[in-house]
Parts: C-alpha cells; sequence; structure tokens
C-alpha cells in the first residue's frame, strides 16, 4: 500500500518561524509533525510513502532520506507549485496505476484507522473516498451533503456560512484509485477540491468516511498549539522527559510534557501542562512555561513567564520576560530583559527586540 503526503504548502500562517522549515516538521508533542503521520501510516501497513513537494523540498530529504519507519520514502518534487490536485498528477509515474492509494494533507494530525478506510474504499468500488470529520465551524474547509449509503452527492469548497449545507467537512485524508488520474488535467496547478471532487460528485464518484477520532488541521498557531495539547493528551500522558535531560529537584514538570534530550531545567521553574521543549533548551530559575512549544536550543531566562507561545530555535530571552497567547519568536531572535510581547505579536528571524510590545504586530 503506497501513500502520498502533500507537503508543499509553504505555511504563511506560521510564519516567522516557517520562514526557516517546514510547517510539517515542526515539533509537536516531542517529535515532528510528519513523525506522527509516518508512524500511524506504518503500523497501518502502509510499505512506500512518496512525499510530493517543492518549498524547501531538500529539508525533507534531510530529515527523512530514502526510509522511515521501515517504510520506503520516495520524492515527488514540483518545479512550481501545482495544487493539492496537480501534485497528485505529477506523481502518476512513481505512484502507479496498479494500486489504490492514499493521499494526505501532510499539516493534519489525526489517529485514524488508515487501513480501514482503505476497506472501506473497495467496498464503495468509486473514484475516491474522502475521509469525513464534524465541526462546529464547517466554513472553513469543504463542506459535504450526503446522499444514501455515504455517497456524496455536493460538494462545495468552502462555503459562506449562510450555505453550508452541513457540518461535515473534508479531513484532507483520501483513499483514491487510479482513476483518479483522469480527472486531473496535466501540466497547471489544479485544486483537487474544487476542480475535481465536486466532478466526481456529479459522476456519482465520490463517497464519504466518517471519522469520529482525534483530528485537527494545524494551519495556524491556535491549532498547532491545540494539536500539540491533544498529541500530549492522548500519547504522553505521563509526560516524556529524555534520559539526558537535568531537572533540578525543585522544578516543577506537570504532565503532559516532553522535554528533549540534554534539556535543563532551573530551580523552582514550572514547565507544564502541555508544553514541548526540544533538545539542548536552557530554562533558568522561576520560569513558567506552559501550553507552549520551544525549538531546540533556546535559553530562557530566570523569571520568565511563557504560556501559549511558539518559539523557534537557539532564540535568547532574557530575564523577566512575558508572553503569551499565539506569540510565535523566529529563529535566533533575541528579547531583551523585562519585554512583554502581548497576544498575537509575531517576531522575525534574528530581530533584537529591547522594549514591551503591546499591540498585535510583527516584529521585523
Amino acid at each position: 500500500m503506497k501513500a502520498v503526503i502533500i507537503a508543499g504548502g509553504f505555511g504563511t500562517r506560521l510564519r516567522p518561524v516557517s520562514c526557516t522549515r517546514p510547517k510539517h516538521l515542526f515539533p509537536i508533542a516531542g517529535k515532528p509533525l510528519l513523525d506522527w503521520t509516518l508512524g500511524r501510516l506504518a503500523k497501518n501497513g502502509v510499505n512506500e510513502t512518496i512525499f510530493a513537494v517543492n518549498h524547501m523540498s531538500e529539508a525533507f530529504v534531510k530529515q527523512y532520506g530514502k526510509s522511515a519507519y521501515g517504510m520506503k520514502i520516495r520524492y515527488a518534487r514540483e518545479l512550481k507549485p501545482l495544487g493539492t490536485g496537480g501534485c497528485v498528477k505529477n506523481a502518476e509515474k512513481i505512484i502507479g496505476r496498479i494500486e489504490d492509494f492514499l493521499l494526505l494533507n501532510g499539516d493534519i494530525i489525526s489517529n485514524i484507522d488508515y487501513a480501514h478506510l482503505m476497506k472501506q474504499h473497495a467496498k464503495n468500488r468509486c473514484t475516491a473516498t474522502i475521509t469525513l470529520h464534524r465541526v462546529n465551524d464547517p466554513s472553513r474547509y469543504g463542506v459535504v451533503e450526503l446522499a444514501k449509503q455515504n455517497r456524496i452527492k455536493r460538494f462545495i469548497e468552502k462555503p459562506p456560512r449562510e450555505n453550508v449545507p452541513s457540518n461535515m467537512i473534508n479531513a484532507g485524508i483520501y483513499a483514491l484509485s487510479s482513476k483518479i488520474f483522469g480527472y486531473v488535467p496535466n501540466g497547471r496547478r489544479v485544486s483537487i477540491e474544487r476542480e475535481v471532487f465536486p466532478k466526481l460528485a456529479e459522476d456519482n464518484e465520490l463517497f464519504g468516511y466518517e471519522f469520529q477520532g482525534l483530528w485537527i488541521d494545524v494551519g495556524q498557531p491556535s491549532d498547532f498549539l491545540e494539536g500539540n495539547r491533544l498529541l500530549l493528551d492522548s500519547e504522553l500522558q505521563n509526560g516524556q522527559v529524555a534520559k539526558s535531560a537535568k531537572v533540578k529537584n525543585s522544578a516543577e514538570i506537570i504532565n503532559p510534557v516532553a522535554v528533549g534530550a540534554h534539556t535543563k531545567i532551573g530551580d523552582r521553574s514550572r514547565v507544564g501542562p502541555h508544553v514541548t521543549l526540544c533538545d539542548y533548551v536552557a530554562v533558568g530559575k522561576n520560569v513558567h512555561i506552559r501550553n507552549s512549544i520551544v525549538f531546540s536550543g533556546t535559553v530562557i531566562s530566570d523569571f520568565s513567564s511563557i504560556e501559549g507561545a511558539i518559539i523557534g530555535e537557539q532564540v535568547s530571552i532574557g530575564k523577566q520576560v512575558k508572553m503569551k497567547d499565539n506569540v510565535m519568536i523566529g529563529d535566533h531572535a533575541i528579547i531583551h530583559d523585562g519585554v512583554k510581547l502581548a497576544s498575537g505579536v509575531t517576531v522575525c528571524p534574528h530581530k533584537e527586540v529591547t522594549e514591551s510590545t503591546h499591540t498585535t504586530k510583527c516584529l521585523v
């Protein structure tokens, strides 16, 4: 069984942290986002995964090479972005026309049973089976209207709220037959959601597979932090602290957290719940960190408070710094002592911040 992972997006809503790495490789609950997907694919019987990539493609090659989790890894590179449908057409020769295959958006976190999805797809005897998930606000997604036996009667991509036919949305996980290649034009950018799925629905070739488990689309900072929380709660309830990490006896770890190798946590500091600290992070004394993700090599000095933040690699955070609620700090930034950053502030890579910011803005 083969799987194709769409991993060519620019991650614009996660800038500036995504300026220096694909969002698909952001650490979440102790390891890169894609590792959670790859591990589940391998567990469900997938033996080959194809990355559909363009932006920062070498980062994926460096991370995974030719194999991961016992699966063969291959790359379908695009000279220019081809969209969610065009990337499938671009990978046609690698995928082949013999077997059905999986197609996944790379920024989805889910505990779906891929093997069961493929079995249901085989029973449907159709071109495409879309995984469906119920949400409170379906206007952000592709929305479906179901007919009998889970056949999709209509597919509407991101409709206005007043025209939403249901709260059942496209979860970004598909089982496809090789007939899909005949629906995708060659040599141009194609949206599988806007151009292909509506046509399949007209031809009675589109079916749904409702999934009620863990699912989140990590397209923006609040989603990424929520995904970190959900994964820690479901996979690391008792926490995970690397053996080489050094935690002072007076420090308090409030699980679930993930603490990486060679990370240090100082006296009377409190870390957690729902915190991922990557390798070689240095946390000083009396520091409070909650609901946050801190990338490798970052230093957080004494008496600072971090809540609801995503902090890049090798950032230097001074003493008595405060930040909360979707603050994002780019790699190698320097935040001086006593600085306070308001909700939603973003700091570009290598930026030096010497004064507090009380309104949402991007510091460049």
